[in-house]
């Protein structure tokens, strides 16, 4: 499969449920978790999901910290009447002549996207022919401690020696949120789900050797320090159902179909126009 077919893919089809939660709240303006996501898929250039669990909470936080900062220069600029001086207004006069034109273009286009169709016969032949694009590979879903020392790491190994299903769980999580050095430490070392190859290979490899409901009886080294890893769930590799992709094999056709639209449109659009193309010197 293509690179591009799977960035598209996993930026369709990854679950991202970007939340409600409000997570600051500056002068009586609420940041939510949705806008914090929102953010970050855009500085990433919507690759945010492809970034390992960890390293997610760490740039949210950060992004969270950059949000509440502009919401702070906003209220001071508003208060030293940034907003009604003359600068301001004519920066502002300029940017809406952009977005005026750039809205305008957005809405033309939609309505063009807007007619194109695709048949529930279309997007099942797409289905059959690329199955192995919908491929979901083998998932765990971890937490961990990370801390500095292995000396560390043993000790806590050693506190949670003996305890079994929701009592190691539990302790865990107390353990991770007091002892943990990574990102993921406030949310009791949680790091979601993640498939093969979306950790560093240490970590990776003894995630995925591990039994459901265990912690590791060593300390785990990698880059970043010392690891204890406990397994709370394991998914198997599976194929996505029609039902559950025709939603983005839909866009996709669509967007495939619109090109050609856009093409034949454009292309009338210069016949009918006189374009005069300034040739550098």
């Amino acid at each position: 499969m293509k690179i591009s077919k799977k960035i598209l893919l996993g930026a369709l089809l990854t679950s991202s449920l970007a939340s409600a939660l409000t997570l600051a709240t500056v002068n009586g303006v609420k940041i939510t978790g949705k806008d914090v996501d929102s953010a970050l898929m855009n500085a990433t250039q919507g690759r945010f999901n492809q970034v390992s669990m960890d390293k997610q909470a760490q740039l949210r936080k950060q992004m969270l910290e950059q949000l509440i900062a502009k919401e702070l220069v906003f209220e001071d600029a508003k208060k030293t009447g940034v907003l009604k001086s003359q600068d301001f207004k004519t920066e502002f006069k300029k940017v809406q002549g952009r977005i005026k034109r750039e809205l305008a273009i957005q809405v033309w286009q939609k309505k063009l996207l807007d007619k194109v169709k695709v048949s529930t016969a279309e997007m099942k032949k797409y289905y059959d022919d690329n199955k192995e694009e919908f491929v979901q590979k083998e998932s765990v879903h971890a937490r961990h401690i990370l801390v500095k020392t292995e000396d560390e790491a043993k000790s806590i190994i050693k506190e949670l020696k003996g305890l079994k299903g929701s009592a190691l769980k539990n302790k865990f999580i107390e353990l991770a949120k007091a002892k943990s050095t990574g990102p993921s430490g406030p949310k009791g070392g949680d790091l979601g789900y993640f498939s093969q190859g979306q950790m560093v290979p240490e970590f990776n490899d003894k995630a995925f050797s591990m039994d459901v409901g265990t912690v590791t009886t060593k300390p785990v080294k990698t880059q970043f320090g010392y690891h204890v890893i406990y397994v709370e769930d394991k998914k198997a590799k599976t194929t996505r159902t029609f039902a559950d992709v025709k939603a983005f094999i839909e866009q996709r056709l669509k967007m495939e179909k619109f090109k050609t639209v856009m093409k034949k449109k454009m292309k009338a659009l210069k016949d009918k126009s006189k374009i005069v193309v300034n040739e550098a010197k």
